[in-house]
């Protein structure tokens, strides 16, 4: 009598598409902090203010949002949605990017793009909630780590450069926890109206907020094209295009294991700085980016039971 053979995991059909989806939208996300940094300048040489990157930007992409809402004869949101709607504009419309535009005048980009290693495991922990999950003791112990590498690498870096500095890691990580928040319950919404609607309606609904901060607070003096070229980006990619993507990628393969194609996100970052910016790697900055990483991909190697993963 044969003995039969064990059963072996096999990606979905869908679960593959949504790991796919999700490391586009990740590649789109990763420009993000590059080009923000072009946007807003540096303490010495400012250009645009953090306040009207992160609402200006939104206004821009509720205007592309209501032509494709109305193209796509989009129905109205289910009156059960509207909260999850809110607070998934309050993650990705208004925390993360009025944090991180205030933050980018005050850090390069190579060393923010470590503190985003914190966001797959927080992108994840938020997801388990939303799907009642119950991940290990492990997974929060390498959750609780990676969090404690990014506090280290901080203080490390915040030694000579006092005070703004401090205030600037605060605030990226606070626009970690924003953007957790939001990509989780924008994943949540996905399974049940069109991924592209949920950003498209999240900006909509922000709008009457958005459109008279970002007027008043417009540049009263002449930037550069580059910073020109930043605010566009963040405008069209970050805040519109990449959520097509990246919500897609969430509902298809679930928000715990697609939230783990973050980890390159990190990589990614500091790739594009060093070109864009003109920004330098260093030995220390690497080796805490991969000890990051290392703690999210550990921890995603951890049981959680529940909904599906």
């Amino acid at each position: 009598m044969r003995s039969q053979a064990l059963p072996q995991f096999t990606p979905s059909a869908n679960e593959t598409r949504g790991l796919w989806l999700g490391l586009a939208g990740v590649t789109i996300f990763a420009l993000t902090l590059p080009m923000t940094r072009l946007a807003v300048g540096t303490a010495q040489a400012p250009q645009m203010s953090g306040v009207f990157i992160a609402l200006g930007r939104a206004v821009v992409a509720a205007m592309l949002s209501v032509a494709f809402l109305v193209a796509t004869r989009a129905p109205i949101p289910r009156r059960a949605d509207w909260l999850p709607l809110a607070i998934t504009s309050a993650g990705v419309v208004f925390g993360f990017p009025l944090l991180t535009s205030i933050a980018m005048r005050h850090v390069e980009a190579v060393h923010a793009s470590v503190i985003v290693g914190v966001l797959p495991l927080a992108t994840a922990a938020v997801g388990a909630w939303l799907q009642r999950q119950r991940p290990s003791a492990g997974f929060w112990l390498c959750a609780v780590l990676g969090s404690a590498l990014v506090v280290t690498f901080a203080m490390l870096r915040s030694g000579s450069t006092g005070l703004h500095l401090q205030m600037a890691d605060l605030l990226l990580l606070a626009a970690m926890g924003c953007a957790a928040v939001g990509y989780g319950w924008g994943a949540k919404l996905s399974q049940r109206m069109r991924a592209e609607h949920v950003i498209c309606w999240a900006l909509v609904i922000a709008l009457p907020l958005t459109a008279p901060v970002a007027f008043l607070s417009r540049p009263q003096e002449p930037v550069t094209l580059a910073a020109w070229l930043g605010f566009a980006y963040v405008a069209v990619f970050s805040m519109w295009i990449g959520f097509f993507a990246w919500y897609r990628g969430l509902a298809l393969g679930g928000t715990v294991r697609v939230s783990q194609v973050q980890l390159v996100q990190p990589f990614l970052g500091m790739l594009f700085a060093v070109p864009l910016l003109g920004e330098k790697l260093d030995a220390l900055t690497v080796g805490f980016a991969l000890a990051v990483i290392a703690t999210v991909f550990i921890g995603k190697k951890m049981p959680a039971s529940g909904a599906k993963t």
